[in-house]
């Protein structure tokens, strides 16, 4: 069995349900597919409004009181706010974790420690120092993830990950697919286990 994973590294709601996500992986022996993508690409491309257009009451919605809500109710801990640096370039951080991954490196540690050092320490994910911190944290050496990640096949393999999202209605992140099924949200992941044990009916695309 397998989940694939589209996220991205700065990704809140990524964050909320990664330790759910793997969990759920664990004990029912699914293995999980790592595919890090651009959202800042993929949500217009699914006809996403951005951030800038979004309404005030959307915003305070969405990025402030679901996610104190549901980092509550998964006991996780996490800021109030968005962090400083949320609007800096994702595109090292997820290059890192295909690097990781590449290297049979545990690369669902590295993207979890990501997130909640962004979300919980206020790291900038484009900041070398806050990532060498991050990869120290979970027993990686920054500069041969740095390295790969700077790669043709890395950048390649990244690119790859965010036009296959958006081949296959990505709409965010966490996007999670078992059987070809999707399931959009950390929020659905109580969804994704019924999957791994039933195939829900029909299918998707419709």
């Amino acid at each position: 069995m397998e989940i694939e994973y589209f996220y991205a590294s700065y990704s809140a709601y990524a964050y909320i349900g990664a330790a759910e996500l793997y969990r759920i992986a664990k004990k029912h022996g699914a293995k999980i597919i790592h595919k890090p993508m651009d959202l800042r690409q993929v949500m217009p491309a699914s006809g996403s409004q951005s951030f800038a257009e979004r309404s005030d009451a959307h915003k305070k919605y969405f990025f402030n009181r679901e996610i104190i809500r549901w980092a509550e109710y998964r006991g996780i801990t996490i800021m109030e706010k968005i962090p400083t640096h949320h609007n800096n370039s994702i595109k090292l951080s997820n290059c890192m974790l295909i690097a990781a991954d590449n290297a049979g490196l545990d690369v669902a540690a590295l993207a979890e420690e990501m997130m909640r050092a962004h979300w919980v320490d206020d790291a900038d994910l484009d900041n070398r120092s806050d990532l060498q911190k991050m990869c120290e944290a979970v027993g990686m050496k920054a500069d041969d993830l740095f390295a790969a990640a700077e790669t043709d096949a890395v950048v390649g393999q990244y690119d790859a990950n965010t036009q296959e999202a958006i081949d296959r209605d990505v709409f965010g992140s966490p996007t999670y697919f078992v059987g070809g099924d999707m399931f959009y949200g950390q929020d659905h992941l109580e969804l994704v286990e019924r999957a791994l044990l039933k195939p829900f009916k029909g299918s998707w695309p419709l």
